[in-house]
Protein backbone atom coordinates (compact mmCIF):
# COMPACT_ATOMS: atom_id res chain seq x y z
CA UNK A 1 0.00 0.00 0.00
CA UNK A 2 1.05 3.61 -0.62
CA UNK A 3 1.48 4.53 3.02
CA UNK A 4 3.75 1.50 3.55
CA UNK A 5 6.02 2.54 0.68
CA UNK A 6 6.43 5.95 2.28
CA UNK A 7 7.75 4.31 5.45
CA UNK A 8 5.80 6.50 7.84
CA UNK A 9 6.70 4.29 10.78
CA UNK A 10 10.37 4.94 10.11
CA UNK A 11 9.75 8.68 9.97
CA UNK A 12 7.92 8.55 13.30
CA UNK A 13 10.78 6.57 14.83
CA UNK A 14 13.24 9.22 13.67
CA UNK A 15 11.12 11.92 15.34
CA UNK A 16 10.95 9.88 18.55
CA UNK A 17 14.69 9.13 18.58
CA UNK A 18 15.45 12.84 18.18
CA UNK A 19 13.42 13.60 21.29
CA UNK A 20 10.85 15.53 19.26
CA UNK A 21 7.77 13.33 19.60
CA UNK A 22 4.61 15.18 20.59
CA UNK A 23 1.74 13.68 22.56
CA UNK A 24 -1.64 15.11 23.52
CA UNK A 25 -3.18 15.40 26.96
CA UNK A 26 -6.88 14.76 27.50
CA UNK A 27 -8.32 17.37 29.86
CA UNK A 28 -11.36 16.30 31.88
CA UNK A 29 -12.31 19.66 33.42
CA UNK A 30 -12.61 23.32 32.50
CA UNK A 31 -9.45 25.36 31.95
CA UNK A 32 -8.17 27.00 35.10
CA UNK A 33 -5.22 27.26 37.50
CA UNK A 34 -5.68 23.54 38.04
CA UNK A 35 -7.12 20.92 35.69
CA UNK A 36 -8.12 17.27 35.73
CA UNK A 37 -6.28 15.03 33.31
CA UNK A 38 -7.71 11.72 32.14
CA UNK A 39 -4.94 10.51 29.88
CA UNK A 40 -2.29 10.97 27.21
CA UNK A 41 -2.78 10.16 23.53
CA UNK A 42 -0.36 8.94 20.88
CA UNK A 43 2.95 7.16 21.23
CA UNK A 44 3.50 8.81 24.58
CA UNK A 45 0.25 7.32 25.94
CA UNK A 46 0.38 6.66 29.68
CA UNK A 47 -1.70 6.95 32.81
CA UNK A 48 -1.51 10.36 34.54
CA UNK A 49 0.42 10.39 37.80
CA UNK A 50 -2.21 12.60 39.45
CA UNK A 51 -5.93 13.23 39.05
CA UNK A 52 -5.49 17.00 39.40
CA UNK A 53 -2.62 19.21 38.21
CA UNK A 54 -1.61 22.80 38.76
CA UNK A 55 -1.78 24.21 35.26
CA UNK A 56 1.12 26.32 33.99
CA UNK A 57 0.63 25.43 30.31
CA UNK A 58 -2.53 27.35 29.37
CA UNK A 59 -2.80 30.71 27.57
CA UNK A 60 -5.94 31.58 29.56
CA UNK A 61 -4.10 34.60 31.00
CA UNK A 62 -7.03 36.27 32.81
CA UNK A 63 -8.85 33.07 33.75
CA UNK A 64 -11.83 33.91 31.54
CA UNK A 65 -12.24 30.48 29.89
CA UNK A 66 -14.53 29.43 32.75
CA UNK A 67 -15.96 32.84 33.69
CA UNK A 68 -19.67 32.60 34.64
CA UNK A 69 -20.73 35.81 32.87
CA UNK A 70 -19.06 34.74 29.64
CA UNK A 71 -20.63 31.28 29.81
CA UNK A 72 -24.03 32.85 30.48
CA UNK A 73 -23.68 35.08 27.40
CA UNK A 74 -22.83 32.01 25.32
CA UNK A 75 -25.85 30.08 26.62
CA UNK A 76 -28.23 32.97 25.97
CA UNK A 77 -27.00 33.26 22.38
CA UNK A 78 -27.04 29.49 21.96
CA UNK A 79 -30.73 29.40 22.85
CA UNK A 80 -31.54 32.26 20.49
CA UNK A 81 -29.28 31.55 17.49
CA UNK A 82 -28.53 27.81 17.74
CA UNK A 83 -25.19 26.04 17.40
CA UNK A 84 -23.53 26.53 14.03
CA UNK A 85 -23.52 29.59 11.79
CA UNK A 86 -24.31 27.36 8.81
CA UNK A 87 -22.40 29.29 6.21
CA UNK A 88 -19.53 31.56 5.34
CA UNK A 89 -19.66 35.09 6.69
CA UNK A 90 -20.19 36.39 3.15
CA UNK A 91 -23.20 34.14 2.40
CA UNK A 92 -25.60 33.86 5.35
CA UNK A 93 -23.33 33.11 8.32
CA UNK A 94 -23.02 36.67 9.68
CA UNK A 95 -25.31 36.93 12.72
CA UNK A 96 -26.14 39.85 14.98
CA UNK A 97 -23.57 38.78 17.63
CA UNK A 98 -20.86 38.81 14.93
CA UNK A 99 -21.82 42.33 13.91
CA UNK A 100 -21.94 43.53 17.51
CA UNK A 101 -18.54 42.03 18.26
CA UNK A 102 -16.90 43.57 15.19
CA UNK A 103 -18.19 47.01 16.16
CA UNK A 104 -17.03 46.57 19.76
CA UNK A 105 -13.58 45.43 18.62
CA UNK A 106 -13.18 48.44 16.33
CA UNK A 107 -13.95 50.74 19.26
CA UNK A 108 -11.74 48.77 21.67
CA UNK A 109 -8.71 48.86 19.35
CA UNK A 110 -9.21 52.40 18.05
CA UNK A 111 -9.54 51.17 14.46
CA UNK A 112 -12.16 51.99 11.83
CA UNK A 113 -13.33 48.44 11.31
CA UNK A 114 -12.75 44.87 12.50
CA UNK A 115 -13.31 41.59 10.69
CA UNK A 116 -13.77 38.21 12.40
CA UNK A 117 -11.90 35.01 11.54
CA UNK A 118 -12.36 31.42 12.68
CA UNK A 119 -8.87 31.19 14.22
CA UNK A 120 -5.73 33.20 14.78
CA UNK A 121 -3.92 31.07 12.22
CA UNK A 122 -6.49 31.98 9.56
CA UNK A 123 -6.37 35.68 10.46
CA UNK A 124 -2.60 35.71 10.07
CA UNK A 125 -2.75 33.89 6.74
CA UNK A 126 -5.15 36.57 5.53
CA UNK A 127 -2.76 39.47 6.11
CA UNK A 128 -0.33 38.42 3.38
CA UNK A 129 -2.99 36.76 1.23
CA UNK A 130 -5.27 39.78 1.02
CA UNK A 131 -2.66 42.49 0.65
CA UNK A 132 0.30 40.97 -1.17
CA UNK A 133 1.20 39.38 -4.50
CA UNK A 134 4.46 38.39 -6.25
CA UNK A 135 5.28 42.10 -6.72
CA UNK A 136 5.10 42.75 -2.97
CA UNK A 137 7.81 42.68 -0.28
CA UNK A 138 7.23 41.15 3.15
CA UNK A 139 9.71 41.68 5.97
CA UNK A 140 9.03 39.91 9.23
CA UNK A 141 10.68 39.06 12.53
CA UNK A 142 12.62 35.80 12.60
CA UNK A 143 10.63 34.63 15.64
CA UNK A 144 7.17 35.42 14.28
CA UNK A 145 4.42 32.85 14.70
CA UNK A 146 4.36 30.02 12.13
CA UNK A 147 1.07 31.26 10.68
CA UNK A 148 2.65 34.57 9.64
CA UNK A 149 5.55 32.75 8.02
CA UNK A 150 3.17 30.39 6.20
CA UNK A 151 1.05 33.31 5.03
CA UNK A 152 4.05 35.01 3.47
CA UNK A 153 4.97 31.80 1.64
CA UNK A 154 1.46 31.37 0.28
CA UNK A 155 1.26 34.96 -0.96
CA UNK A 156 4.10 34.48 -3.45
CA UNK A 157 5.64 37.79 -2.35
CA UNK A 158 9.36 38.35 -1.89
CA UNK A 159 9.83 37.47 1.77
CA UNK A 160 12.70 38.15 4.16
CA UNK A 161 12.97 37.46 7.89
CA UNK A 162 15.04 39.98 9.84
CA UNK A 163 16.96 39.23 13.05
CA UNK A 164 14.76 39.06 16.13
CA UNK A 165 13.67 42.54 17.26
CA UNK A 166 16.67 44.03 15.45
CA UNK A 167 15.92 47.49 14.07
CA UNK A 168 19.38 47.49 12.46
CA UNK A 169 18.67 44.24 10.61
CA UNK A 170 15.29 45.45 9.37
CA UNK A 171 16.73 48.82 8.34
CA UNK A 172 19.46 47.13 6.32
CA UNK A 173 16.98 44.92 4.47
CA UNK A 174 14.64 47.83 3.76
CA UNK A 175 17.55 49.85 2.42
CA UNK A 176 18.81 46.94 0.33
CA UNK A 177 15.45 46.13 -1.24
CA UNK A 178 14.58 49.79 -1.80
CA UNK A 179 17.86 50.23 -3.68
CA UNK A 180 17.88 47.00 -5.67
CA UNK A 181 14.24 46.46 -6.51
CA UNK A 182 10.88 48.01 -7.09
CA UNK A 183 8.05 46.58 -5.04
CA UNK A 184 4.38 47.44 -4.82
CA UNK A 185 3.12 46.79 -1.31
CA UNK A 186 5.82 46.71 1.38
CA UNK A 187 4.65 44.97 4.54
CA UNK A 188 6.44 44.76 7.91
CA UNK A 189 4.94 42.06 10.16
CA UNK A 190 5.76 41.31 13.77
CA UNK A 191 4.34 39.58 16.80
CA UNK A 192 3.49 42.11 19.51
CA UNK A 193 4.44 39.64 22.25
CA UNK A 194 6.51 36.71 21.01
CA UNK A 195 4.84 33.43 21.86
CA UNK A 196 7.90 31.42 22.89
CA UNK A 197 10.16 34.13 24.39
CA UNK A 198 7.50 36.38 25.92
CA UNK A 199 9.36 39.57 25.00
CA UNK A 200 7.67 42.59 23.44
CA UNK A 201 8.57 43.88 19.97
CA UNK A 202 10.11 47.38 19.64
CA UNK A 203 6.91 48.67 18.09
CA UNK A 204 7.67 52.38 18.24
CA UNK A 205 10.91 51.95 16.31
CA UNK A 206 9.26 49.59 13.83
CA UNK A 207 6.56 52.18 13.16
CA UNK A 208 9.21 54.84 12.46
CA UNK A 209 10.95 52.57 9.93
CA UNK A 210 7.64 51.70 8.30
CA UNK A 211 6.92 55.40 7.85
CA UNK A 212 10.43 56.11 6.56
CA UNK A 213 10.23 53.42 3.88
CA UNK A 214 6.51 53.81 3.06
CA UNK A 215 5.74 50.32 4.38
CA UNK A 216 2.63 49.08 6.15
CA UNK A 217 3.08 47.78 9.72
CA UNK A 218 1.01 44.77 10.86
CA UNK A 219 1.15 43.49 14.45
CA UNK A 220 -0.13 40.13 15.69
CA UNK A 221 -0.97 40.90 19.31
CA UNK A 222 -2.38 37.49 20.24
CA UNK A 223 -0.45 37.40 23.54
CA UNK A 224 -0.59 41.12 24.35
CA UNK A 225 -4.30 41.89 24.12
CA UNK A 226 -5.99 41.61 27.49
CA UNK A 227 -2.68 41.64 29.35
CA UNK A 228 -0.76 44.76 28.32
CA UNK A 229 -1.76 48.39 27.90
CA UNK A 230 -4.49 50.50 29.43
CA UNK A 231 -7.71 48.52 29.66
CA UNK A 232 -5.91 45.47 28.24
CA UNK A 233 -5.68 47.03 24.79
CA UNK A 234 -2.37 45.31 24.14
CA UNK A 235 1.19 46.06 23.11
CA UNK A 236 0.23 48.39 20.25
CA UNK A 237 -1.79 50.59 22.59
CA UNK A 238 0.96 50.39 25.23
CA UNK A 239 3.40 51.72 22.61
CA UNK A 240 1.00 54.57 21.86
CA UNK A 241 0.64 53.70 18.17
CA UNK A 242 -2.31 55.11 16.25
CA UNK A 243 -4.09 53.44 13.35
CA UNK A 244 -1.99 55.54 10.98
CA UNK A 245 1.25 54.31 12.56
CA UNK A 246 0.10 50.68 12.84
CA UNK A 247 -2.64 50.15 10.26
CA UNK A 248 -3.19 46.43 10.89
CA UNK A 249 -3.81 44.86 14.28
CA UNK A 250 -4.42 41.12 14.55
CA UNK A 251 -5.82 39.59 17.72
CA UNK A 252 -7.08 36.24 18.95
CA UNK A 253 -9.78 35.29 21.45
CA UNK A 254 -8.30 31.98 22.61
CA UNK A 255 -5.83 33.57 25.02
CA UNK A 256 -6.81 36.36 27.45
CA UNK A 257 -10.40 36.53 26.14
CA UNK A 258 -11.00 32.89 27.09
CA UNK A 259 -13.07 31.98 24.01
CA UNK A 260 -12.13 31.14 20.41
CA UNK A 261 -11.56 32.85 17.07
CA UNK A 262 -9.71 35.95 15.92
CA UNK A 263 -9.96 39.31 14.20
CA UNK A 264 -8.09 41.79 12.05
CA UNK A 265 -8.74 45.51 12.63
CA UNK A 266 -7.67 48.51 10.60
CA UNK A 267 -8.67 51.33 8.23
CA UNK A 268 -12.04 50.93 6.53
CA UNK A 269 -10.62 50.62 3.01
CA UNK A 270 -8.08 47.97 4.02
CA UNK A 271 -10.70 45.94 5.85
CA UNK A 272 -12.97 46.05 2.81
CA UNK A 273 -10.07 44.59 0.81
CA UNK A 274 -9.93 41.76 3.36
CA UNK A 275 -13.66 41.16 2.91
CA UNK A 276 -13.12 40.78 -0.84
CA UNK A 277 -9.77 38.97 -0.97
CA UNK A 278 -9.01 37.13 2.28
CA UNK A 279 -9.57 33.49 1.31
CA UNK A 280 -9.34 32.27 4.92
CA UNK A 281 -12.29 34.54 5.74
CA UNK A 282 -14.39 33.93 2.64
CA UNK A 283 -14.06 30.17 2.18
CA UNK A 284 -14.86 28.90 5.66
CA UNK A 285 -17.83 28.64 7.98
CA UNK A 286 -18.19 31.64 10.27
CA UNK A 287 -17.66 31.39 14.02
CA UNK A 288 -20.69 30.07 15.94
CA UNK A 289 -22.79 33.08 16.98
CA UNK A 290 -22.69 31.93 20.61
CA UNK A 291 -18.89 32.24 20.55
CA UNK A 292 -19.18 35.77 19.19
CA UNK A 293 -21.65 36.68 21.94
CA UNK A 294 -19.40 35.17 24.60
CA UNK A 295 -16.41 37.08 23.25
CA UNK A 296 -18.34 40.34 23.33
CA UNK A 297 -19.07 39.73 27.01
CA UNK A 298 -15.41 38.89 27.57
CA UNK A 299 -14.31 42.08 25.84
CA UNK A 300 -16.21 44.19 28.36
CA UNK A 301 -14.68 42.21 31.24
CA UNK A 302 -11.18 42.61 29.79
CA UNK A 303 -11.50 46.38 29.96
CA UNK A 304 -12.42 46.14 33.65
CA UNK A 305 -9.76 43.56 34.60
CA UNK A 306 -7.23 45.95 36.14
CA UNK A 307 -6.98 43.94 39.36
CA UNK A 308 -6.35 40.71 37.46
CA UNK A 309 -3.61 42.34 35.39
CA UNK A 310 -1.99 43.79 38.52
CA UNK A 311 -2.03 40.38 40.24
CA UNK A 312 -0.58 38.73 37.14
CA UNK A 313 2.23 41.29 37.11
CA UNK A 314 3.00 40.55 40.77
CA UNK A 315 3.29 36.84 39.92
CA UNK A 316 5.66 37.60 37.04
CA UNK A 317 7.88 39.75 39.26
CA UNK A 318 7.90 37.11 42.02
CA UNK A 319 8.82 34.37 39.53
CA UNK A 320 11.89 36.31 38.39
CA UNK A 321 12.85 37.30 41.93
CA UNK A 322 12.79 33.66 43.04
CA UNK A 323 14.65 32.06 40.13
CA UNK A 324 16.92 34.69 38.56
CA UNK A 325 20.57 33.86 39.25
CA UNK A 326 19.60 30.57 40.87
CA UNK A 327 21.00 28.23 38.23
CA UNK A 328 18.20 28.82 35.71
CA UNK A 329 18.46 30.48 32.30
CA UNK A 330 15.41 32.73 32.32
CA UNK A 331 14.29 34.72 29.31
CA UNK A 332 13.85 38.46 29.82
CA UNK A 333 10.08 38.59 29.67
CA UNK A 334 7.72 40.96 31.48
CA UNK A 335 4.65 39.15 30.17
CA UNK A 336 2.70 36.05 31.20
CA UNK A 337 4.98 33.86 29.06
CA UNK A 338 8.07 32.82 31.02
CA UNK A 339 10.72 30.67 29.38
CA UNK A 340 13.32 28.54 31.17
CA UNK A 341 15.89 27.56 28.54
CA UNK A 342 17.40 24.12 29.10
CA UNK A 343 18.97 23.30 25.73
CA UNK A 344 18.81 19.61 24.91
CA UNK A 345 15.54 17.96 23.88
CA UNK A 346 16.02 15.03 26.24
CA UNK A 347 16.73 17.32 29.19
CA UNK A 348 13.66 19.47 28.70
CA UNK A 349 11.45 16.40 28.36
CA UNK A 350 12.98 14.85 31.48
CA UNK A 351 12.34 18.05 33.42
CA UNK A 352 8.76 18.37 32.16
CA UNK A 353 8.09 14.75 33.15
CA UNK A 354 9.49 15.38 36.62
CA UNK A 355 7.22 18.41 37.01
CA UNK A 356 4.27 16.34 35.82
CA UNK A 357 5.04 13.69 38.43
CA UNK A 358 5.07 16.55 40.95
CA UNK A 359 1.55 17.53 39.91
CA UNK A 360 2.46 20.41 37.59
CA UNK A 361 1.65 20.85 33.89
CA UNK A 362 4.27 22.85 31.98
CA UNK A 363 4.89 23.08 28.23
CA UNK A 364 8.09 21.49 26.90
CA UNK A 365 9.04 23.37 23.72
CA UNK A 366 11.45 21.86 21.19
CA UNK A 367 12.44 22.35 17.53
CA UNK A 368 11.07 23.28 15.10
CA UNK A 369 9.03 25.60 17.34
CA UNK A 370 12.31 26.99 18.72
CA UNK A 371 15.81 26.79 17.26
CA UNK A 372 17.98 23.70 17.92
CA UNK A 373 19.80 23.88 21.23
CA UNK A 374 17.25 26.22 22.80
CA UNK A 375 14.60 23.75 23.98
CA UNK A 376 12.80 25.16 26.99
CA UNK A 377 10.03 25.02 29.50
CA UNK A 378 7.30 27.46 28.49
CA UNK A 379 5.65 28.49 31.73
CA UNK A 380 2.49 30.58 31.51
CA UNK A 381 1.26 32.49 34.52
CA UNK A 382 -2.37 33.51 34.82
CA UNK A 383 -4.38 35.89 36.97
CA UNK A 384 -6.09 32.91 38.63
CA UNK A 385 -2.82 31.48 39.98
CA UNK A 386 -2.05 32.16 43.63
CA UNK A 387 1.29 32.80 45.29
CA UNK A 388 0.96 29.28 46.73
CA UNK A 389 0.72 27.92 43.17
CA UNK A 390 3.87 29.83 42.28
CA UNK A 391 5.70 28.57 45.37
CA UNK A 392 4.89 24.97 44.38
CA UNK A 393 6.25 25.60 40.88
CA UNK A 394 9.46 27.23 42.15
CA UNK A 395 10.04 24.44 44.67
CA UNK A 396 9.59 21.75 42.00
CA UNK A 397 11.92 23.54 39.57
CA UNK A 398 14.64 23.75 42.20
CA UNK A 399 14.21 20.08 43.05
CA UNK A 400 14.46 19.19 39.33
CA UNK A 401 17.67 21.22 39.12
CA UNK A 402 19.16 19.56 42.19
CA UNK A 403 18.34 16.09 40.83
CA UNK A 404 20.13 16.89 37.56
CA UNK A 405 17.05 16.85 35.34
CA UNK A 406 18.18 20.01 33.55
CA UNK A 407 21.64 18.64 32.72
CA UNK A 408 22.50 17.12 29.34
Amino acid sequence: MAYERLEWESKLSDIENAGLLRSRRTIASSQGPSVSLSGFLGRGARTPSHSRFRNFASNDYLGFADHPQIKEAALDALNKFGLGSGSSDVVCGHFEPHDQLEQALAKFTGRDKALLFSSGYMANLAVSDALCDPKSLILQDKLNHASLIDGAKLSGARSQRYLHSSIESLDSYLTKFSTNGTYGQKLIITDGVFSMDGDVAPLGELAKLADQFSALLAVDDAHGLGVLGEGGRGSVAEAGLSQEQCPLLIGTFGKAFGTFGAFVAGPKALMEVFEQRARSHIYTTALPPAIAAATNASLHLVEQAGEQRAHLQSLIEAFHKELAGDGFELLQSRTAIQGVVIGANESVMRTARFLEESGLLVGAIRPPTVSPGSSRLRITLTATHTMDDLDCLVTALRKARDLGCLSE
